[in-house]
């Protein structure tokens, strides 16, 4: 058995303690300053609030005043914040971490530079004072927090740099429906998952579209189905731009596939799909955290950095850059259709 601690009680760490805890591993689960709610309903009756699952009855639960004896004696630590807790990560948790203990996150996202290259937040933790020395890891990969909890069968990726630690995180973590594969192409893996949120927003354009000539629950696959070609197109040019390998395309496609059925990135996107305006659909989404909407800007900006420099051409990104468009410039949704077109002669 071994002591797992959980830093951030989001619905994807939460979901993770039902694989871990079923495996015979003592979970401590251990909530950021905006989950005071979740851990005072947590331990009334081990029912999660947002996840809206009941965990594990013996998984014990703390705030985050009480985080250093959550991390005291544990064999591995999970950060389990959203991107927009990493830098509260960086200057709250890690400096509490022992060198000695892998960290695995389950952060989805990318920070651009000025000179368009986009560094992961594995990377981003090992270059502060505090994280250079930790042995960092993160997951990737298309898997829904609420369907990993109903035991859905998902298949994920661990990341990391030593192969050997990653293969002592999947015998923590692996079940008989939690897949884990594994990769140390960290760039590769994280660029592909981070970039999902993106493209989700883009694909959801068309069921917003859909909706706005013929009312609420009106879908067109052929639209979607195109939105989503032209991302995953875009999606592997960007990796190729990072310098990951192809094949972790398979990572950002299977999880733009299930972003895009459900969820916050879906809502803003067909509201804006709607005819909404970007301000007016992040006013009635008021609260909700929109991972989508730092992604595409950052992607965005790296991609014009990236053109200013002669290492990439905006034309090779129609659809990114109608959604940063869409979400910076204040322009209404106009699918950019003919710049989708390809000739292909061989």
């Amino acid at each position: 058995m071994a002591i797992l601690t959980f830093i951030g009680a989001g619905q994807m760490a939460s979901a993770l303690t039902f694989p871990t805890f079923e495996n015979g591993h003592e979970i401590r689960l251990v909530g950021t300053p905006l989950d005071r709610d979740v851990i005072d309903g947590l331990r009334k009756d081990n029912f999660h609030i947002n996840l809206k699952r009941t965990l594990h009855d013996g998984i014990k639960y703390y705030q985050v005043e009480e985080m250093e004896d959550a991390i005291a004696g544990a064999d591995v630590i999970l950060g389990g914040v959203s991107s927009f807790g990493v830098d509260w990560f960086a200057e709250e948790v890690l400096p509490k971490l022992n060198k000695d203990v892998p960290v695995i996150t389950v952060t989805k996202g990318m920070i651009d530079r000025e000179d368009g290259t986009m560094m992961t937040y594995p990377d981003f933790w090992k270059s502060t004072e505090a994280g250079k020395d930790l042995n960092m890891n993160a997951i990737g990969g298309p898997c829904t927090s609420y369907e990993l909890a109903d035991k859905d069968h998902s298949a994920v990726a661990f990341c990391g740099t030593d192969i050997d630690t990653l293969r002592y995180l999947k015998s923590l973590f692996e079940t008989d429906y939690y897949h884990v594969s594994l990769s140390t192409d960290v760039t590769g893996v994280e660029c592909a998952v981070a970039l999902k949120n993106a493209y989700a927003l883009g694909v959801s354009l068309a069921v917003g579209l859909a909706e706005k000539r013929e009312g609420i629950g009106a879908i067109h696959y052929n639209s979607q189905a195109a939105l989503f070609g032209q991302s995953v197109r875009e999606m592997r040019r960007l990796l190729a731009l990072a310098g990951g390998q192809d094949d972790n395309i398979v990572y950002g496609a299977g999880d733009l596939y299930v972003t895009i059925f459900g969820g916050r990135t879906r809502k803003i996107g067909t509201l804006l799909g709607r005819g909404m305006s970007f301000d007016d659909a992040m006013q009635e989404l008021a609260g909700v955290t929109l991972e989508s909407i730092v992604i595409a800007t950052r992607t965005a900006r790296a991609v014009k950095a990236l053109a200013k420099n002669g290492k990439a051409d905006t034309k090779d990104f129609p659809l990114l850059m109608h959604v940063d468009e869409i979400i910076n410039q204040g322009k209404a949704v106009d699918i950019p259709w003919t710049a989708f077109e390809t000739e292909t002669i061989l």
